[in-house]
């Protein structure tokens, strides 16, 4: 499972910037939302990478909250539809009109060590980032060969949406060392029921 350490353990495993933002939200109805604070947004953003570590994000506020999932409610939105071959135009224009803003600019940099790394060349605004995720989501919905691995993960009270790049595209769950260990935990204990049951004397 990719996981990337912040002040949270996020999951990144889903196999796009833009999917792993919708993930967030992924706990279902009723669960906390892992985004419910501007310092857990700020948080996320570094380590999804959508920010290089170390990039001061001091801007980051309730607003940035309210646009960020709102993002996250559109591309969720399409990707549903996606699946299920509808259509979704008011989250379309919504996605397509942030993806129209400048992502940040970048540079490369040295590192203490001498390597060459990426930064920013100014403190990125919630445009610039929201930009980043939505032109992710476009170029996600404009490449056929990405669709055809677009699947939603089939462990019970899961609903992530992944990429299956799995060889033959078999890939059942979100992510094996979780939905699927624990439907192969699931199965283990109801054969064990089902065996203790038919030991019985009749």
């Amino acid at each position: 499972m990719a996981t990337r350490k912040g002040s949270c353990d996020w999951r990144f495993d889903a196999g796009r910037l833009c999917l792993d933002l919708v993930a967030t939200a992924a706990g279902g109805p009723g669960a906390p939302d892992p985004l419910d604070r501007p310092e857990l947004l700020a948080d996320w953003l570094v380590a999804s990478g959508s920010v290089p570590r170390g990039t001061r994000l001091a801007a980051v506020n309730h607003d940035w909250l309210v646009l960020f999932r709102q993002l996250r409610t559109a591309v969720d939105r399409l990707l549903t539809a996606q699946l299920g071959g509808r259509g979704a135009e008011g989250a379309l224009e919504r996605v397509n009109a942030l993806a129209a803003g400048a992502p940040p600019g970048v540079r490369a940099v040295r590192a203490g060590n001498g390597a060459l790394v990426r930064g920013l060349t100014a403190e990125p605004d919630c445009r610039a980032l929201l930009a980043t995720v939505a032109r992710d989501a476009v170029e996600l919905l404009t490449d056929p060969v990405a669709l055809g691995g677009l699947r939603r993960c089939e462990g019970d009270n899961c609903r992530r949406i992944y990429l299956d790049t799995s060889r033959g595209r078999r890939r059942r769950w979100c992510s094996s060392e979780v939905c699927g260990n624990r439907e192969r935990v699931a199965r283990h204990r109801r054969r064990n029921a089902d065996r203790a049951g038919g030991s019985g004397a009749p």
